[in-house]
């Protein structure tokens, strides 16, 4: 069944943007002020949609608590010195970046 709502359409195209990268390939958009933090608790397609959309409340609801923002550059760096592996997708003008746990710090 195929379906034609805007919503289910636009996570999917988004889904299919979503990509694992090297911090390393990324850090140039944090130079250009356009790579936004994302919390690995949260579904970053999810957030990606509702920036899509515009959703300003869930985005200020998220930058509120910590969990949407700009990247500190002690963040970058900490990240660039771990090599660390990122899932990211483009909302331009952004470029959603969320790190990916490794097992010892889901555990934490």
């Amino acid at each position: 069944m195929t379906t034609t709502d805007p919503d289910v359409l636009l996570r999917a195209k988004l889904e299919g943007e979503t990509a694992k990268m090297p911090w390393r390939e990324l850090q140039h958009f944090f130079a250009n002020g356009t790579a936004i933090y994302v919390a690995p608790a949260l579904d970053l397609v999810e957030v990606a949609a509702q920036m899509s959309s515009n959703n300003k409340t869930q985005i200020e609801a998220w930058q509120a608590k910590g969990e949407l923002g700009q990247i500190s550059d002690a963040l970058a760096l900490e990240w660039y010195e771990a090599n660390a592996l990122m899932w990211s997708v483009v909302v331009r003008p952004w470029v959603l970046v969320q790190p990916i746990l490794k097992e010892k710090e889901l555990q934490d």
